[in-house]
C-alpha cells in the first residue's frame, strides 16, 4: 500500500494559502502595513550575509530537514549564510502557521515572522519565502513584465486582482536582469484562477508550462540575488570543470608519472562524445583521457587540480567516468594535502573507483574530508589486460556538501517513457539501499504516473527487511529519505534538480488498521522479490503523485545519454526534535550552538550551550542593552555618557592634585638647595 503526502494533488505555494481562506498580498506576503516600497528594497532592509533564525517548536520535523538543506542550497550557490540566532537584533523565526508566506525585506523589527505550514515542506517553496525575506517580490510584479506576459483579468477571482498589480520602473529595480520565465518566483499559469482557464499567458507560447517552477533558483534569480548583496562568490562551491577550454581549468600533469592525460573530443573505442554537450554543439565537448592501449602494465598518468582551499572539513567530489579500457585498469582519487609539517605536500588514497567497463557515461561521487589547502588528484593506472580504449573522466564538481548516500542510475528512460503504461504496471523498483543508521530501504518510480495522475513522474520511499532489523529502534523514528532527480547541467550552481524527502514519525498509523505505519516490514508489509527471485518484505509506500510533470521532466538536463539519476540519503534527523537550531557546520562554526533546556536568563535573554556550558546572550536594542551573567543589568548610551564624563572629571581632578603637589614638593626642594649652595640638576 501506498500514501500520498499531498494527497495526490500538485498545490502551489497560492493554493495552499487559498485553501486555507489567507488574504494575503501577492498570495503569500505579510506586508507589515509598508506597501509602497521598491520591488527590491533598499539597503535598510537587506539583512547581514549571515542572517540569525530560530527554528520554531511549531515546525513539522520535514519541514526542519527541509529548511537546513534550503540553507545549503543558499551557501551553495550564493553568498548568504545562515546561523542559529544568539540573540541579535534582528532575526528570522520560521514556524509552522498557516500556509506558507513572508515578509519582504529585514522589516528592522526584531522577530521576524516566516510560516512554513502544512504541505509547504518543499525546498522550492523554503527558498521562494526566504528570497522574499531577503529582499524580492514576485516575478510578474516587474514593470516590463507586460512585454512578457498577458493577465487575463476576467479569469481572476472576484477581489483578487490586487494580486497582479505591477510596479512602475521608478520605484522597483530588476537590477538589470531579463525578465525570468523560469523564475522560482513566478506565478504559474493558474494563479488564482475563477475557472479552469490560465490567468497568465506567456508571450512565448513555449514558456506556458515553464512559469511557476518549484524546483529550484533559476540563473536568473541568483544573478539577482547576487547583485543585490554583491556576492562575488558563493560560501560552499570550490571548483567546476568541463575540459571545454585549453587550460583545463588549471588542472597540471605530474611529472611523477609515465604517461599523460589528453584533452579529447572522441575516441573510437568509447567515448564517442563529451559528456557536457553529448556531440551536440559542434567544435566543442570535450573530456580528459587516459589511454590503456599502449603502454607497459602498471604505467600510470596523474592529472592533479590546482591548489584549494578548504573551509569546511568536508567536500563532495562529483565526476561521470566512462570505462572503454580493461577491466584491470584503475582509476584513483587521491588528495594531495599541504600542512607547515608537509608544505611539499603529501598523498592520501580517497577511493579506488571500480566497475567494468561500460559503454556509456557513468556518475560517481567521493566524499573528502580535507582541512588543509589540497589538491585532487585523479591517478589512472594501465591493468593487465588488453584494452581498445582507457579511461575518461568529465564534467567534476567539487563543493563543500555532503555527498548524496546512494545513486539510482535508470538507463534507456525515453523507452521506458514510450511504453510504461499509467499506474502500477509502470511502477520500477531501485535496488535496496542502506541508511546510515542500518535501515533497509527501497524506491519506486512511477514512470508515466499513477492512474489518477498520469504523464507525471510518481515517487515513493519504502522501508524493506533488511540484515540489521533485530538490532534497530522500531517503529522507525525520524529518519529522514530525500530523493532527488539530477539535473545533469555541467555546473552544479545552475543545476535546478528536484527533491522531495519523507520523514519517518514513528507514532504515525497506517489508514487501514491500528499498527504503525512506519514499523519493522516483516511484521506490517508485504512479500515482494528482487529481480534475482529473493523474496523480502516490503513496508507500505509514501511519496508523492505529482512528483514532476513531464513537460518539466524534458525541460532541463534531467534526461542526459538517455538516462536519469536519482540521488537517495536517509539520514537520522533526530537531533531537531529540540527544535532550536542544530545544522551542520557553517562559515561561522564558533557561534554554531543548542539551547539550554532551562533559560536561567532574565529580561529576554537566551541561554544557548557554548564550549559545554550554559551562556546567556543577551537581548540589545538601538541605545541599550543587558548585560551580566544572567542578563540581570540594563545598560544604556545615556548611562554610558554619564559614566563617560564623571571618568572624565575624575581622572582630570586627579591629574590636577598630582601636578599642584609635584610643583609644591620641586619648589621647597628648589628652595632648600640655594639655601644650602648646591647646585643641582632637575631631571625628566
Amino acid at each position: 500500500s501506498e500514501i500520498d503526502v499531498d494527497g495526490g494533488i500538485d498545490q502551489d505555494i497560492f493554493d495552499i494559502n487559498e485553501a486555507l481562506g489567507l488574504d494575503l498580498f501577492e498570495g503569500d506576503i505579510k506586508l507589515d502595513g509598508v506597501l509602497e516600497r521598491n520591488s527590491i528594497i533598499g539597503d535598510k532592509y537587506r539583512w547581514p550575509h549571515v542572517i540569525p533564525y530560530v527554528l520554531d517548536d511549531s515546525l513539522e520535523m520535514n519541514a526542519k530537514g527541509l529548511i537546513l538543506k534550503a540553507f545549503e542550497q543558499y551557501r551553495l550557490k550564493t553568498c548568504i549564510d545562515f546561523k542559529p540566532w544568539e540573540g541579535e537584533k534582528n532575526y528570522i523565526s520560521v514556524f509552522k502557521g498557516s500556509g506558507c508566506w513572508s515578509s519582504v525585506g529585514n522589516c528592522q523589527e526584531g522577530l521576524q515572522q516566516l510560516s512554513i505550514g502544512t504541505n509547504c515542506d518543499k525546498i522550492g517553496t523554503i527558498q521562494h519565502e526566504f528570497l522574499h525575506a531577503l529582499g524580492f517580490w514576485h516575478e510578474q510584479s516587474r514593470s516590463d513584465r507586460d512585454d512578457y506576459v498577458s493577465i487575463v483579468w476576467d479569469r481572476i477571482q472576484t477581489g483578487k486582482d490586487h494580486n497582479f498589480i505591477k510596479y512602475n520602473d521608478t520605484t522597483t529595480d530588476f537590477l538589470n536582469v531579463p525578465y525570468d520565465y523560469t523564475s522560482v518566483m513566478h506565478y504559474s499559469q493558474n494563479a488564482f484562477r475563477n475557472g479552469t482557464e490560465p490567468t497568465i499567458i506567456t508571450n512565448i507560447p513555449d514558456f506556458m508550462d515553464v512559469i511557476g517552477q518549484r524546483m529550484d533558483f533559476s540563473d536568473y534569480d541568483l544573478q539577482k540575488l547576487n547583485r543585490l548583496y554583491n556576492c562575488s562568490s558563493s560560501l560552499t562551491f570550490m571548483d567546476t570543470c568541463s575540459f571545454e577550454l585549453e587550460n583545463i581549468c588549471g588542472m597540471i600533469q605530474s611529472s611523477d608519472d609515465n604517461s599523460d592525460w589528453q584533452r579529447l573530443s572522441h575516441v573510437p573505442a568509447g567515448p564517442n562524445t563529451d559528456h557536457t554537450n553529448m556531440g551536440e554543439c559542434k567544435g566543442s565537448g570535450y573530456f580528459m583521457h587516459f589511454n590503456t592501449r599502449a603502454g607497459a602494465e602498471g604505467s600510470t598518468a596523474i592529472l592533479e587540480s590546482r591548489i584549494l582551499y578548504p573551509k569546511r572539513s568536508f567536500q563532495c567530489l562529483q565526476f561521470y567516468f566512462y570505462n572503454s579500457g580493461h577491466e584491470s585498469d584503475q582509476l584513483y582519487v587521491w588528495v594531495r594535502e599541504y600542512t607547515s609539517a608537509h608544505p611539499n605536500g603529501t598523498l592520501r588514497l580517497i577511493e579506488e573507483i571500480k566497475g567494468s567497463p561500460a559503454t556509456y557515461w557513468q556518475l560517481h561521487h567521493v566524499s573528502l574530508n580535507v582541512t588543509s589547502k589540497f589538491r585532487v588528484v585523479f591517478q589512472g593506472v594501465r591493468g593487465s589486460g588488453l584494452s581498445n580504449g582507457g579511461l575518461s573522466i568529465d564534467d567534476i564538481n567539487l563543493s563543500e556538501t555532503e555527498c548524496p548516500d546512494h545513486i539510482w542510475h535508470i538507463r534507456n528512460f525515453t523507452h521506458l517513457l514510450n511504453t510504461s503504461p499509467a499506474g502500477t504496471a509502470g511502477r520500477i523498483y531501485s535496488p535496496p539501499f542502506y541508511s546510515r543508521k542500518g535501515y533497509a530501504f527501497q524506491v519506486s518510480l512511477y514512470v508515466n504516473g499513477t492512474t489518477d495522475n498520469p504523464f507525471n513522474l510518481g515517487i515513493y520511499l519504502y522501508l524493506i527487511s533488511g540484515a540489521n532489523d533485530d538490532q534497530l529502534q522500531w517503529p522507525c523514528a525520524w529518519q529522514q529519505g530525500t530523493m532527488i532527480l539530477l539535473d545533469q547541467h555541467p555546473d552544479i550552481r545552475q543545476r535546478m534538480s528536484n527533491q522531495r524527502s519523507i520523514t519517518t514519525d514513528p507514532l504515525k498509523l497506517s489508514d487501514s488498521s491500528s499498527s504503525y505505519f512506519w514499523d519493522r516490514p516483516d511484521k506490517v508489509g508485504s512479500i515482494a522479490s528482487f529481480p534475482n527471485g529473493t523474496t523480502f518484505m516490503r513496508g507500505p509506500g509514501s511519496g508523492i503523485a505529482t512528483f514532476l510533470t513531464h513537460q518539466r521532466l524534458r525541460s532541463r538536463n534531467f534526461i542526459k545519454e538517455d538516462s536519469i539519476y536519482i540521488l537517495l540519503t536517509m539520514e537520522d534527523i533526530s537531533h531537531l526534535l529540540s527544535t532550536q537550531p542544530s545544522v551542520p557546520p557553517t562559515f561561522v562554526t564558533n557561534t554554531t550552538s543548542i539551547f539550554c533546556p532551562d533559560n536561567p536568563c532574565e529580561n529576554g535573554g537566551v541561554c544557548v550551550i557554548a564550549d559545554k556550558a550554559p551562556v546567556c546572550r543577551c537581548p540589545a536594542g538601538d541605545n541599550w542593552w543587558y548585560m551580566g551573567e544572567k542578563c540581570e543589568r540594563k545598560g544604556s548610551t545615556q548611562e554610558n555618557i554619564v559614566i563617560a564624563v564623571s571618568s572624565t572629571i575624575s581622572v582630570f581632578v586627579v591629574m590636577l592634585i598630582v601636578t599642584i603637589t609635584t610643583a609644591v614638593c620641586l619648589k621647597k626642594k628648589y628652595s632648600r638647595g640655594k639655601k644650602n649652595g648646591e647646585n643641582f640638576r632637575l631631571e625628566v
